[in-house]
Order: structure tokens, then C-alpha cells, then sequence
């Protein structure tokens, strides 16, 4: 039987094989015009399907040449700043009319939108038995790993899991919308039993609640939560909830439901997209790096001694050594994010009632210095500005929401965008995605076991 320590040797052989066998010169991305990341040489993305859910805007093409422009959102034709003030104006929490607009591509009429909102509602109650035997007897330490795990286990509770029809495929989402904030807020719990060894707090979602409220009442002990805090937790999920079908995770739903699978499969893969750092785990990194300048950084209200600390972590000589700056700069938007803006109005709100405004300056003032950093060290013209990450991390952390959930909001949102593109990729798909590879490597002569 092979020892730990054997094992490690032998992992530790194969990984340097792996290294030594699978790098490519970066000149032959360029010698065969490569579009890596299917992004075009001037930044665009690559144009590989069409949409009628969500558009992000950025920038506009005037002869050939992006020209930078105010970020905007847009879901279904409508500016999410709308959807906003609609949300309110009438006093209401706005996530259930977004994921409606974005599944059906039309705003509710108000008796719509309460039908959706009720069924949403009965459909947060998971199956009988599915706590227990799919989240307690297995929990994760990893959330986004534990609500993968969970869509997954869904399968195994629909009599007709299989059946690709539009009306069974909306079933699906709409019931998988419901239950996302209840996958991840009774795995965050059987994280806490089983690995933070704390007590877990097992409640059951109200119907009449919103995805937000019910979210803030399941994650905490005592169930209770301001109005303020669930309206500003239903802003993000309103911000979070589509952008568009060439963000990574959009995009892996309609490649995957290209291949003709299942709903569940289709989610899932998308779960372990937005899993990743360079997606949905973002914010995460911005909350770690700003602890990071908190404790390096005496006076926060320095601009000189707050931008000789940027300055140290974009030249890789601070925090994670890596040059970036988390939270500043975006694939799309230049001038600014429409989502940041929205949200840091809101944060600004929440830090005056909770006593943290000065570590919202603080913040205020690194968006302020840090693009202009960025260009001097990278020696780019290239407009930065702060994205949605940079504040949702201090939001959610203001809400006392924990870390290990910050990804899982994200997730309990994007859901909603998620479910339309699995559906239009359905209505209006019909080829399996298959981009093209080219092979650099030479043909060779096979050597017998004996020769080797």
C-alpha cells in the first residue's frame, strides 16, 4: 500500500511532467491570431451568439476605436437604474420583479408579479428529507462546492428531470431560483456544525418574505434583520443578476445546454464558474486586501500615504505580491460601473448607521487614487474604474454576513440570469457550441514499451 509520503513523491513527479509537457510560447497566440479568452487584440470580446436578456455598455466602437461612455446595465431593454427606482418608489424589495422580467422578458403586472412572488415563495421549502440527507450528512467547506452539490441532488427529486421542454425547463429554474438562498444558507450552517465546530441554527423560510429576507433570517440565530439591511441586500441581488451572455458563468449555461443536458447539469456547471477568484469569489479578495491596507496604512485619511500603499501593491511589493488591485478595473465597463455606483450610494447609508464611516472614506478615497496608479505603473491610457466588487464585500461584511458567503449571494442573484440564458439557449440555440483548437505540438514516432 502506498504511503502518504510515497504518494506525495509521486504527485510531485507527475505535476513536474505536467509542467514540462503542457507550455506554449505566448508568440504563437499572436503567429496564429488566438483570440485567448475569446477577446479581440483591442480588448472587445469575440461575437459568438446573440441576446435579447441582458447588454453591458462600456464603451461605443466610433471608426474602429472604443471610445469610453458611462457603464450602464440593461436587462431586457430596461435600465436596471429603473428597475431600481421602481423597486423604491413603491416600497418594495425588487429581486422577484427582476427575475421575473429576465425569464419572461416583460415587466409583471402587479397581480404577476404577487402570483410569482407566492409561488416563489412555496418553492423555498426544499424537498422532504433533502436537509438532512443531501446537506447535513455531507457538508462542504465550501459553499458554492455544498449549492453545486445541492442543484445536482435536486435532479434525483424531479419526477421529470429529464423532460427538455420549455414549460418543464422554466419549472425547473423558477423552483431552483426559490431554493438557491436555502441551499446556501443551511450549508453555510452545516459549515459552522462541522467545521467551525458552532452551533447551527436550522429555520425554516417564510413564503411571504422576500428572497432577501428570507436569506438575512436563515443565516442568523435569532432570525432578525433591519429593513435597511434586507433592502440593501436586495439591491445587490437586483445588481448581480445578469450581465449579459459573455460574462463566464452566462456563458458556460449556454454551452452546456447547447450539448442538449439537463437543467441541473447545466446550473451546477455554472455553481463551479462563479466559484472561481477571477469571477465571483472577486470580492473577497478586495475585503482581504483592504484588512491588508487597514493595518499598513496609520492615517486612512492621507491621500499621500494612502496611494504610496496602492502604489506598493500594484509594483507587487504588497499584500498578495500579485501587482493587482482588486476591485478596480473591469472587461467592459471603463468610465464606471453602473453597479458600483448604485451600491456604494447604499453603502454610504449603511456605513453612516452602522459607525463605519470612516473606513468608507477610506474606500473613497482608494477609488479616487487607484485608477490613476494603475495607468502610471502600467504605462496605459486605459481608462480603470472601481467595479461592483470593491463595495459589495464592505456591504456584506457592514450586514455581518460572513465571508464564506459572499459568492453564494452572488449565486443566489445570478440564478435568475443563469435560467434565462438556459432558456433562450433552448428557444433559440440549436448547435452544439465547438470552437476551434490548434494543435502546436509534432507528429512523433511511437516507442515501444520496451524501448522507453
Amino acid at each position: 500500500m502506498t504511503t502518504k509520503h510515497e504518494e506525495q513523491a509521486i504527485l510531485r513527479k507527475l505535476e513536474k511532467l505536467a509542467i514540462h509537457n503542457d507550455p506554449i510560447k505566448p508568440e504563437l497566440y499572436t503567429k496564429y491570431d488566438v483570440k485567448r479568452g475569446l477577446r479581440n487584440a483591442n480588448g472587445t470580446g469575440v461575437l459568438v451568439g446573440l441576446t435579447r436578456i441582458g447588454d453591458v455598455v462600456g464603451y461605443e466602437i466610433q471608426n474602429g476605436e472604443k471610445v469610453p461612455v458611462p457603464g450602464r446595465l440593461i436587462y431586457r431593454g430596461y435600465n436596471v437604474e429603473d428597475l431600481i427606482k421602481d423597486a423604491v418608489k413603491n416600497k418594495q424589495f425588487g429581486f422577484e420583479q427582476t427575475a421575473y422580467l429576465l425569464l419572461f422578458g416583460e415587466l409583471p403586472t402587479k397581480d404577476q408579479l404577487a402570483k410569482f412572488s407566492s409561488y416563489l415563495g412555496e418553492c423555498r421549502v426544499l424537498p422532504p428529507n433533502f436537509t438532512e440527507d443531501m446537506i447535513m450528512k455531507a457538508p462542504s467547506s465550501d459553499i458554492m462546492n455544498k449549492i453545486a452539490r445541492g442543484v445536482l441532488a435536486s435532479y434525483s427529486y424531479d419526477e421529470d428531470a429529464e423532460n427538455r421542454s420549455v414549460g418543464n425547463v422554466v419549472k425547473q429554474c423558477i423552483q431552483l431560483i426559490a431554493r438557491f438562498s436555502s441551499l446556501a444558507a443551511y450549508g453555510y450552517q452545516a459549515k459552522r456544525r462541522y467545521y467551525d465546530n458552532k452551533s447551527m441554527f436550522i429555520h425554516n423560510p417564510k413564503p411571504e418574505l422576500s428572497t432577501a429576507e428570507n436569506f438575512l433570517r436563515l443565516i442568523r440565530s435569532d432570525k432578525q434583520y433591519s429593513r435597511l439591511e434586507a433592502e440593501i441586500l436586495d439591491l445587490a441581488l437586483i445588481l448581480h443578476a445578469e450581465h449579459g451572455g459573455g460574462n463566464n458563468s452566462s456563458l458556460t449555461v449556454h454551452v452546456v445546454s447547447s450539448a442538449d443536458t439537463d437543467t441541473y447539469s447545466a446550473i451546477a456547471a455554472a455553481v463551479g464558474s462563479l466559484k472561481g477568484r477571477r469571477h465571483g469569489g472577486a470580492n473577497i479578495r478586495v475585503v482581504e486586501m483592504m484588512q491588508d491596507i487597514k493595518e499598513n496604512v496609520k492615517d486612512w485619511s492621507s491621500e499621500k500615504e494612502v496611494s504610496d500603499y496602492i502604489r506598493k501593491i500594484a509594483t507587487k511589493q504588497a499584500f498578495d505580491k500579485s501587482g493587482l488591485v482588486y476591485g478596480m478595473g473591469h472587461a467592459v465597463y471603463t468610465i464606471s460601473d453602473p453597479r458600483e455606483v448604485l451600491l456604494k450610494a447604499k453603502a454610504r447609508e449603511l456605513a453612516a448607521e452602522k459607525g463605519c464611516m470612516e473606513e468608507f472614506e477610506l474606500y473613497n478615497l482608494i477609488e479616487k487614487v487607484a485608477p490613476g496608479i494603475i495607468q502610471e505603473v502600467h504605462k496605459s491610457n486605459k481608462k480603470v474604474c472601481a467595479n461592483v466588487d470593491f463595495y459589495s464585500g464592505f456591504v456584506y461584511t457592514m450586514l455581518n454576513i460572513p465571508s464564506e458567503l459572499f459568492t453564494p449571494i452572488f449565486a443566489i442573484s445570478r440564478i435568475a440570469g443563469w435560467s434565462a440564458h438556459r432558456i433562450e439557449e433552448i428557444v433559440s440555440g440549436g448547435r452544439i457550441y465547438r470552437p476551434a483548437y490548434k494543435n502546436v505540438s509534432e507528429e512523433r514516432e511511437f516507442i515501444p514499451l520496451e524501448k522507453r
